[in-house]
């Protein structure tokens, strides 16, 4: 029997690569060290594993240099699972040291041996391990009545009754079987490929999982990942859930388009087998399969193909990006988007506004790989640096102004004349244009020119920023039947606007969020010192819903305090704090940060 395993990154700033193949996955070994500091890490991992009904076992690496008790760990581990966990080892300690282990299921004792099989031993400590024997069958039999008779009336119960118990509660998601070892020495990696050998059900359980009722015989898959190799085009990486796939196979999407498979091959870390055809429980690399994306299922004939949802992480990081020479711009847009489908997770946005492209992650080095791989994979040299912030600006009192545009160059000339009535609105009401003309005195084919005039100067307010919460009003002007146009009125609308608006107090608003922090409950009180640092308002704190031991706070920040937050909550929390965030309002900002935040505008602008 041969197994694929899907490496996924341990890091919180990559959770989405885990999310992304977990669907087409038949089960997990979610890896940890015997380290109560980094347990935290975990939560994240194993609640999204039991919300997905997913068997996952838990291995815990470099037992060899634990320290303390494996039970007082177990009890740690225990507060970051949802689901029992069920320990299927003991350690052997020799000298303070772990040097094996006894297997409780099969009573039987192994001692390491470095990049070797374990060798066999007595078992030296059987009281020890026939107490930790029954509470692993106490807890299985929670779950069958027969062995729960069988312990009640002191009958040992058989080995394949123990084992069958094993497979089932792991297949039926109501146990997290625990497992010791070291990889670095290859200790207890066998004990662990048996354990999934022989309890991790077959691909049919993953198809069923997924709502997959295949007919005919059709070939059904599941693009878990995607790649893009600077030479060999487009990869997809599915999972064949039912039938017989073979090379050059039409695969119909769920929106009803085609897709045909150009080449099938085996990966193995880098190096590719090329494959005429795969089996269902195989996973398998698709080549050119343009327009298909990670996380879609496909089929070979008319099986219906259910809605796989997967969960995408809210992005939490931004940097601004721009090639170094100009004349790249196209080819980092094209490699942004490569890079894209390979990372979901990655948001790409270009703000017309700021005149700034962004891209938006799940953190500080989830961007910077990011960046990496623009610069060395498709020879991108690249400028970052932080965003700019999204500032309006509005006034606080309002002045009636005259604006007059004339000239006169031989032939016709130009002319228009206004008068507006400038004012402020209530914060929220945008842009408001009243035409307050009588008797026409301004032509109403012109009154268009004179509203499109005044809006293209609240693009850039006296401050330097797009204003709002405005109101004009054209309550006068005059024209010439010859010379006055469309443009001549634009013209003379920007001219009372210019001079009007530095008198109307003109004052910078910046974005006031709302954001939700999720964070461990032993953090909780950091985080309100957080908030309160970066000139934020606490709105109240309670149990973030389904996590146990986790508080969602809440708040109301600056947006321009939020560039960074994500770092400041990472470090608070073993990497693993969140937040999202929603525009709530604008407010006013007064004082020396404001003088400084218009001083750069003005800088950039000269």
């Amino acid at each position: 029997q041969s197994l694929t395993f899907l490496d996924c990154p341990g890091s919180i700033e990559f959770l989405q690569d885990a999310l992304n193949v977990l669907p087409g996955v038949d089960a997990a070994i979610v890896v940890c060290e015997p380290e109560g500091a980094k347990l935290q890490m975990l939560q994240p991992y194993l609640k999204r594993l039991a919300d997905l009904k997913i068997p996952h076992f838990l291995f815990v690496n470099k037992i060899d240099k634990a320290g303390g008790s494996l039970r007082a760990l177990l009890t740690n581990l225990q507060e970051q699972s949802g689901t029992p966990l069920l320990l299927r080892q003991i350690p052997i300690w020799e000298n303070n040291a772990v040097t094996g282990f006894v297997d409780l299921a099969l009573e039987r004792a192994y001692v390491y041996r470095p990049h070797a099989a374990s060798e066999i031993v007595e078992i030296s400590d059987k009281d020890r391990e026939k107490e930790a024997r029954f509470q692993m069958l106490e807890k299985l039999s929670e779950y069958d009545e027969h062995l729960m008779e069988e312990l009640l009336s002191d009958v040992e119960p058989a080995k394949e009754e123990i084992f069958a118990d094993l497979a089932k509660e792991l297949a039926d998601g109501v146990i997290v079987p625990v497992l010791i070892g070291s990889a670095e020495g290859d200790n207890g990696i066998r004990r662990l490929l048996k354990a999934i050998r022989h309890d991790v059900p077959g691909v049919s359980a993953a198809a069923k999982r997924l709502g997959l009722e295949a007919t005919n015989g059709d070939a059904v898959v599941q693009i878990l990942k995607t790649y893009h190799s600077s030479h060999g085009g487009k990869l997809s990486l599915a999972r064949v859930l039912s039938g017989t796939l073979k090379d050059g196979a039409l695969l119909r999407r769920r929106d009803g388009s085609d897709a045909r498979v150009g080449g099938m091959f085996a990966l193995k870390g880098e190096a590719q087998t090329k494959l005429s055809e795969a089996p269902a429980g195989e996973t398998v690399a698709l080549g050119r399969l343009e327009g298909v994306a990670t996380g879609e299922t496909l089929a070979t004939g008319k099986t219906k193909l259910p809605k796989v949802e997967i969960e995408h992480l809210v992005p939490v990081y931004r940097l601004a990006i721009e090639a170094a020479d100009r004349k790249d711009e196209v080819k980092l847009t094209a490699a942004i988007g490569k890079l894209r489908e390979e990372d979901p997770s990655l948001i790409f946005d270009q703000n017309a506004e700021l005149q700034e492209m962004a891209l938006v992650g799940q953190g500080e080095i989830h961007l910077k790989v990011a960046v990496e791989k623009l610069s060395s994979k498709y020879g991108l040299k690249l400028k970052v640096h932080p965003p700019r912030m999204p500032y309006k600006e509005t006034i606080r009192k309002g002045v009636q102004q005259h604006g007059r545009h004339k000239r006169q160059s031989g032939g016709h000339g130009q002319f228009g004349d206004v008068h507006l009535d400038i004012r402020p609105l209530p914060r929220g009401s945008g842009f408001v244009f009243e035409d307050k003309i009588k008797g026409g005195v301004v032509p109403r084919q012109f009154i268009p020119s004179v509203e499109k005039g005044v809006v293209d100067y609240l693009h850039r307010g006296p401050l330097g920023f797009p204003v709002v919460d405005v109101a004009v009003a054209l309550t006068d002007g005059s024209y010439h039947t010859v010379d006055s146009s469309d443009a001549a009125f634009q013209t003379a609308a920007r001219i009372a606007m210019s001079d009007g608006m530095p008198n109307c107090a003109p004052v910078l608003l910046e974005s006031i969020m709302h954001v939700r922090i999720h964070v461990p409950s032993d953090a909780t009180a950091k985080v309100n010192a957080v908030v309160s640092g970066r000139r934020g308002q606490l709105m109240g704190f309670d149990a973030r819903p389904g996590w146990k031991g986790w508080d969602t706070v809440e708040a109301q920040m600056p947006l321009a305090e939020l560039s960074d937050l994500i770092i400041d909550l990472r470090s608070l929390t073993q990497g693993v704090g969140t937040y999202e965030m929603s525009f709530d309002h604008l407010a006013e900002l007064t004082g020396k940060l404001a003088d400084q935040v218009v001083a750069a505008s003005a800088s950039r602008a000269a």
